[in-house]
């Protein structure tokens, strides 16, 4: 039989063998000896099977159906938790208690050092270690870098020439016109006004991010003094137009249109003056070369209304040989440039056709050419006339420092102006006398433009008909620029210079090719150095000696 795992022995009684039984060996002996028999079987049976029987349960091969359920991880909950600890009350209390104070030491100990404080005090208050010393915590850079090269593209197609550029009251746009201040089809030549906000991010050179169509060649260009997005130009024609550069839309605002008061040849320059009777408000001045000096208000029309003019008439400069061919008293002479003076808002300083450089007052009553048709009276404003250049003065600009005691002795800083022209040099003045107090010939071709440095005395900027810019620093040379900038690769003359007076690192500068570029001038530059007001004047007072 076989056995299963798990199932008891089975015991069986096996048939004796032969031979091991008494009996069987007495039958055996006997007749019969073999004789079929058949023995009972064992039978056991399994109660492995039995059991595990009662235990089966019916199977399939087929899984049951699998029960799923989607969720999400993030937190539908939010809890605002502070993670100031709370003050608790002992601690305000501690603060509140009264603090000790031993008054009577106090005392005692101010009345012993009072007199040396009041020695030191004096000390530095009589020093001149720090005249001048301002902190700065920008970056020292010692390089002078061109950080943009702006173009418009269309407008050099045409071979326009960029004739004025400017910075907004924010300095971060800046302006240029295109014209022609060579020879050409002045009256049916168009330009354009663009502009470039150099903060926006993607910056474009060669797309600017407005670009005004005008229908005459646009000469020059100044930004409103606050308000960012107004910008006015004078043109060709003799007309000034005021734009708003936040209207993509038809952007004029105001314009002297082609009136008796307009300007009957091309307006060289306009400024924003501050408006006496409406502090909110502007005026426009611009100059020609017509000889007038006109200053406008804003109608509510849209119009620009002549408020006031002055103008340049022969007999009020020195008799020259350019001007024996006229009849004397009669000829109005071009002014080509004007600068305000920083200290006296009344004074100013234009440069004219003839070379030379006049002092001008607002403040003057003498009646000048007489105009009928004209709405305002004009006025003769010329004061004194400086030695002139040996040809037309292109730019004059005054210094912008000055101090703010009345008792200094001439020539201080705030007196003086600087001029180029055509003769290739730049003439340092000062109001208080005639001749010059220095002239350097920086070029053997015009000088187009000259500025002072906003920041520094004694740093100022030339453009050159060679296609250079000319930074001179009077500290370190008075003879030769301290640093001379190549413009372009060709040389077109650099037309148009003017520092940016928020980023003072700034200079921008335009050019005949069409280009305007703007360059990072190094902290050289831009640093004012110690008692610099002082080495200004000292410099002025050693050149009149």
């Amino acid at each position: 039989t076989t056995r299963f795992p798990g199932e008891p022995e089975a015991r069986a009684v096996a048939a004796p063998r032969a031979g091991s039984d008494p009996r069987a060996r007495g039958a055996r002996s006997g007749p019969g000896m073999f004789a079929d028999r058949t023995a009972p079987g064992a039978d056991v049976q399994s109660l492995w099977r039995s059991a595990r029987s009662g235990r089966c349960e019916a199977k399939t091969s087929q899984t049951v159906t699998i029960s799923t359920a989607e969720a999400a991880a993030q937190s539908h909950t939010a809890q605002d938790a502070a993670v100031q600890t709370e003050q608790s009350q002992d601690v305000v209390q501690d603060f509140q208690q009264e603090v000790q104070v031993d008054y009577t030491g106090l005392l005692s100990f101010l009345q012993r050092v009072e007199h040396a404080v009041i020695k030191e005090l004096n000390k530095n208050w009589k020093s001149h270690a720090f005249d001048g010393f301002e902190v700065n915590w920008t970056d020292q850079d010692e390089t002078v870098l061109c950080l943009h090269t702006l173009s418009y593209p269309e407008a050099q197609d045409q071979n326009l020439q960029v004739t004025s550029v400017s910075w907004n009251a924010t300095g971060s746009v800046i302006a240029c016109s295109y014209g022609r201040l060579d020879d050409g089809d002045w009256s049916t030549e168009k330009s354009y006004v663009c502009t470039w906000n150099l903060d926006r991010r993607g910056l474009n050179p060669q797309h600017p991010d407005l670009v005004v169509d005008v229908p005459s060649s646009v000469l020059c260009l100044a930004f409103h003094p606050s308000q960012p997005s107004l910008v006015a130009g004078g043109l060709f024609s003799g007309e000034l137009v005021v734009w708003d550069t936040s209207r993509r839309e038809d952007p004029a605002i105001w314009r002297t249109g082609m009136t008796d008061d307009t300007h009957t040849d091309p307006v060289y320059q306009v400024n924003w003056l501050p408006d006496s009777k409406h502090r909110n408000h502007a005026q426009l001045l611009s100059v020609g070369t017509d000889g007038k000096i006109l200053v406008w208000r804003e109608e509510r029309d849209g119009r620009l209304a002549l408020a006031e003019g002055f103008a340049i008439v022969a007999q009020q400069i020195p008799r020259s040989t350019w001007l024996k061919k006229v009849a004397w008293g009669e000829a109005a002479v071009g002014v080509t440039s004007l600068s305000f003076s920083h200290f006296d808002p009344s004074v100013f300083v234009v440069g004219v056709e003839g070379g030379y450089c006049l002092r001008c007052s607002t403040l003057a009553q003498t009646p000048a050419l007489p105009r009928p048709g004209g709405s305002v009276p004009l006025r003769a404003p010329a004061e004194l006339a400086f030695s002139p250049h040996a040809g037309p003065v292109y730019a004059v600009s005054c210094s912008p420092f000055h101090r703010q005691s009345c008792f200094l002795l001439p020539p201080s800083p705030r007196n003086l102006f600087l001029s180029c022209g055509t003769d290739g040099q730049v003439h340092l003045h000062s109001m208080l006398q005639t001749q010059p107090l220095f002239a350097l010939q920086l070029s053997k071709r015009y000088l187009f433009c000259v500025c002072w440095s906003p920041v520094r005395p004694l740093v100022f900027a030339a453009a050159s008909g060679e296609g250079e810019v000319h930074l001179f620093d009077l500290a370190k040379n008075t003879q030769k620029p301290t640093v001379s900038l190549k413009q372009a690769l060709s040389d077109c003359p650099v037309y148009c210079l003017e520092f940016n007076t928020k980023h003072t690192r700034l200079l921008a500068a335009g050019d005949a090719a069409g280009t305007v570029k703007v360059w990072q001038l190094s902290s050289d530059f831009t640093e004012q150095g110690p008692r610099e007001m002082n080495h200004l004047e000292e410099l002025a007072s050693e050149m009149m000696d």
